[in-house]
């Protein structure tokens, strides 16, 4: 039996989803695991994988390697983290919505009809399901020019325009959630104001 698939059926039979596996050449297998979601039970996409979980997938892999000879040096099982991959539609389907990382396959060549740059391959954006029936994506973003840090940000300033980009799941090399990390921990000024008043 493939390890792949020997992993999948132990992590699945213990109520998880594996998401990756890595096999490095020093011998380390890194399994990465997570809640299965289902379009039924979108409050999954909530419940987070804890130290207990990898633990609990870690000693009943270890027993099922040792049982199926695999050769490892060391198994690390993990969560997906803030930079999750998302590789099924299932996946895009849970984090539609999301702030995504996309590269595609080959660069957008003519579809970018001058709008962007024709050989750009990697995109930040927002995902939504493009328009009409089908298997189609659509990744929503505003080429926004970067802020130095110390620089103060007019609010007059226009947005830039926003932009869209309608995509395949076979004309993607990679995607991932963005690793969008808020370090200020400030509430929104709507909320800070409703506060004040109650």
């Amino acid at each position: 039996m493939a390890l792949q698939q020997t992993i999948d059926d132990t992590v699945r039979s213990l109520g998880y989803e594996l998401v990756e596996l890595e096999r490095s050449a020093g011998g380390l297998l890194r399994v990465t695991i997570d809640w299965p979601w289902t379009a039924e039970q979108p409050e999954l996409a909530e419940r987070w994988v804890t130290v207990e979980d990898c633990e609990r997938v870690t000693r009943q892999l270890q027993y099922v390697l040792e049982v199926e000879g695999v050769e490892y040096q060391r198994l690390e099982v993990s969560s997906p983290g803030i930079d999750r991959p998302l590789r099924h539609a299932q996946d895009f389907e849970r984090f539609e919505g999301a702030v995504v990382d996309l590269v595609l396959k080959a660069p957008i060549g003519a579809a970018a009809a001058g709008q962007v740059a024709a050989n750009r391959k990697k995109f930040r954006g927002t995902l939504h399901r493009a328009d009409g029936a089908g298997e189609g994506w659509r990744i929503v973003w505003r080429d926004e020019p970067p802020v130095k840090p110390g620089q103060r940000v007019s609010k007059k300033r226009e947005a830039a325009p926003e932009q869209a980009l309608d995509f395949t799941l076979d004309e993607l090399a990679s995607a991932r959630l963005a690793a969008v990390v808020d370090f200020k921990g400030r509430k929104p000024k709507s909320n800070l104001i409703e506060t004040k008043q109650g």
